[in-house]
């Protein structure tokens, strides 16, 4: 598929060194986290956590005006764990039967494109035509700009870690629609 300059696919092996940047960049740079692995472990193996599983995903976004990955988006069976996750959403998220979406990065130069919508458009047509998965999930750090707004503008807010922090820092878990 395209959009406009950009051919969203399916990552290939070869692709997996530049998804890799893609990912890492965005966890320095917009996370101001760094490199976390109880976090992060799955972008070290992208192939353990995404090509090799049948029922699991890594698309990237390609531009072709060079060649780059200038986008990715994943999606794995694996459901929110308790904890850190709160309970009532890991037990309402079990494994197996949620799509899991992860890591929709779309570098700086090429946000505001239409990107991301894409690759999770293509991410949901995978997880229907599965057919085992029940619910699509993901979280997201409201810290990160742009973040949030766009996934309020796709999903439902099942739970807000800010409110049990008084308004402080906390996650947000979403409830994707399937289509």
């Amino acid at each position: 598929m395209r959009t406009s300059d950009y051919t969203i696919r399916p990552a290939t092996p070869a692709d997996l060194d530049a998804a890799r940047v893609v990912m890492l960049d965005t966890v320095y740079r917009d996370f101001g986290t760094g490199y976390v692995p109880r976090w992060h472990r799955d972008i070290i193996d992208l192939d353990g956590a995404y090509l090799t599983p049948a029922r699991h995903t890594l698309l990237v976004a390609v531009d072709e005006r060079d060649g780059e990955v200038v986008g990715t988006g994943a999606l794995d069976s694996r459901g929110p764990a308790h904890p850190p996750n709160p309970r009532h959403v890991a037990e309402r998220y079990p494994s197996g039967v949620t799509a899991q979406l992860r890591r929709v990065y779309v570098r700086p130069g090429h946000r505001r494109r239409g990107l991301a919508r894409r690759l999770v458009d293509e991410l949901l047509a995978f997880a229907a035509a599965d057919g085992g998965y029940r619910a699509v999930y993901l979280h997201t750090d409201p810290a990160v700009t742009g973040a949030e707004p766009f996934w309020r503008s796709l999903a439902k807010v099942v739970h807000d870690e800010r409110e049990d922090a008084g308004g402080g820092q906390g996650i947000v878990h979403f409830d994707v629609p399937m289509r």
